[in-house]
């Protein structure tokens, strides 16, 4: 029988993740990477095609177990309103239980190379927009939302707001304080609160098929 790999992917991208948080994308290089596990420089190679793959795989997984429980978040809650409210909670809670992938999330795409992606990594990340683009819409529907502005609110209130909150204390080097999650959820409810209604039911996050 085979052994299996000393060095996996899992452990890989975590030792990515773990240096992407302390210095940036530009951290991020294969060799780093293989020194950072104790594993030859090889091992890298075996499992990720170039520089390019490594980064938008570190990128892509952070993203995808992010919008994982986003999208749960907003299927939470009786109406439309208090799915609102959970899916800003979300992000705070999931900065505070995973506050290095969190790091990861000051930075964009493009800062991890979205230009020398692979076609996959590309539609990989477009899906996960699309559906980000998908659930705000079906939210801002359910909530009554009709014009520009209306629909600018709930963007602010379920996702900028609740990111804004967590990138001041990450920029600053400060851990998360107790009463985040509370803040988020309390802001959140003040902006939808003025929307017509909160009777419609949670939207449903679509499919990734």
């Amino acid at each position: 029988m085979a052994r299996p790999p000393r060095f996996d992917v899992k452990q890989l991208l975590d030792a990515a993740v773990r240096l992407a948080a302390a210095g940036g994308p530009a951290a991020v290089t294969m060799s780093a990477v293989a020194l950072e596990v104790g594993a030859p420089s090889g091992s890298v190679y075996h499992r990720f095609a170039g520089r390019a793959a490594l980064l938008a795989e570190v990128w892509l997984r952070t993203v995808e177990g992010f919008q994982e429980g986003y999208f749960k978040a907003l299927e939470t809650g009786v109406d439309a309103r208090q799915a609102g409210c959970a899916a800003a909670r979300h992000v705070v809670a999931w900065s505070r239980a995973h506050p290095e992938e969190a790091a990861l999330l000051l930075y964009g795409a493009e800062d991890f190379g979205r230009a020398d992606w692979s076609e996959e990594h590309l539609q990989r990340a477009d899906l996960g927009n699309q559906r980000v683009r998908a659930s705000l819409a079906s939210l801002a529907t359910a909530l009554g939302a009709e014009d520009r502005q209306a629909t600018e609110r709930v963007a602010l209130a379920v996702v900028d707001l609740p990111l804004s909150l967590v990138r001041r204390h990450l920029r600053a080097g400060d851990p998360l304080p107790a009463h985040a999650e509370d803040l988020a959820e309390e802001c959140t409810a003040a902006l939808l609160g003025s929307l017509p209604t909160a009777s419609a039911p949670a939207p449903t996050a679509p499919a990734a098929g």
